[in-house]
């Protein structure tokens, strides 16, 4: 039952990323699923105004929050990035109880609407924008569950694909694929039922030879691992599953870009805006804006606090022995978590895993310099 239900909800998270207005609906059933009075998608972009999409019982307070400038006060994205990026935490996970009865966010705005507890994740994307969903209940009902944590970070991984097309379609309505892909303002490419490209923007067309189309109108990517992993998510997307790795690494030999290829399924009303079409893909060129971090990364492909701290150690250099010992843990555990991490990402060995994050890493700071 458990099983039918999470399908149920990425299904129709995705249907929102497509088709917008479907997103009020979608918040409601989130927030039913965790007993929460309301849910909100925020999307906070340097040099652009916030933006957002909600239930309709909190639609008026989000404008309220919209014209208050709390948006760019508030410590809690901050907080939850720092504590734990892309993972959902509770507004007492982040204050301590004497902190949040001076919060602002609460003192300015939840406690007058009588909605005093909030629960939520912050996430990163390569291009320096940060999106967040924001869950709220009663003041009399709080604090959140730690049963409620749990199930949104069981959700987490569709519900971060599926907002981050929302927000780069910017929340409004698409009429068409053409449009869509238009809004999308990254290189993007509509996969139909058969697998092959039906529809691709400009900025795709400019990423040949990395990415490109080739013998019938598949969708190639200009390296071997990418590909596979590639055809893989794509066979289980056109079964109506979901692919273990989504968001798919292509590191570059050369000057040419970093990238990752984001695979979106195409789901219910949605095929009305994709027409016989099964999945999206969008490719995110890393560290085109903002410095990319390993916050970025570790949201990227759905690594846990413990696979991202693996990750980091074995990134900076250290062994497997090496991080056994600073993280007082077993070689075996540590192993564990790196076979894990080498799933999530795609990498098959270490030099491949130290490649990739490092050398994603390093776009980001070679932008910002």
């Amino acid at each position: 039952m458990q099983k039918n239900n999470d399908s149920d909800i990425s299904d129709r998270v995705y249907e929102a990323a497509a088709i917008p207005e479907l997103w009020p609906e979608v918040c409601d059933r989130i927030s039913r699923e965790i007993g929460a009075y309301s849910t909100a998608v925020i999307t906070l972009a340097p040099g652009a105004p916030l933006r957002w999409t909600s239930s309709a019982c909190i639609a008026e307070h989000m404008e309220t929050y919209e014209k208050s400038g709390l948006a760019d006060r508030s410590e809690r994205p901050k907080r939850g990035l720092e504590k734990a990026p892309n993972f959902f935490l509770r507004d007492v996970d982040l204050f301590t109880t004497k902190e949040l009865t001076t919060e602002l966010v609460r003192r300015e705005l939840l406690e007058p609407i009588g909605l005093a507890w909030e629960m939520g994740a912050a996430f990163m994307e390569p291009s320096g924008s940060l999106f967040i969903f924001s869950q709220l209940m009663k003041t009399e009902c709080g604090p959140f569950s730690e049963k409620a944590v749990a199930r949104m970070n069981q959700l987490k991984p569709d519900l971060a694909r599926a907002a981050f097309l929302a927000t780069r379609l910017g929340l409004r309505e698409a009429q068409s694929i053409a449009q869509s892909l238009s809004l999308v303002g990254l290189a993007s490419a509509v996969i139909g039922d058969d697998g092959s490209v039906v529809a691709t923007n400009e900025e795709f067309e400019a990423l040949a030879p990395q990415v490109s189309t080739g013998a019938n109108d598949r969708l190639i990517i200009n390296n071997p691992n990418a590909q596979a992993l590639y055809a893989s998510a794509l066979a289980q997307i056109k079964i109506g599953f979901a692919a273990p790795v989504q968001s798919i690494p292509v590191v570059s030999r050369d000057d040419l870009k970093r990238l990752i290829v984001h695979l979106m399924p195409i789901r219910r009303a949605a095929r009305d805006v994709f027409q016989r079409s099964c999945a999206l893909a969008v490719i995110t060129p890393v560290g085109e804006t903002g410095s990319t971090d390993m916050r970025v990364i570790c949201g990227l492909f759905d690594l846990t606090k413990t696979e991202a701290i693996v990750a980091q150690k074995i990134a900076s250099g250290l062994s497997i022995e090496e991080v056994a010992i600073v993280m007082r843990i077993s070689r075996e555990t540590v192993r564990s978590h790196l076979k894990s991490v080498f799933h999530k990402t795609g990498a098959k060995r270490q030099v491949q895993l130290v490649r990739l994050l490092v050398g994603l890493r390093s776009v980001g700071e070679h932008v910002t310099r």
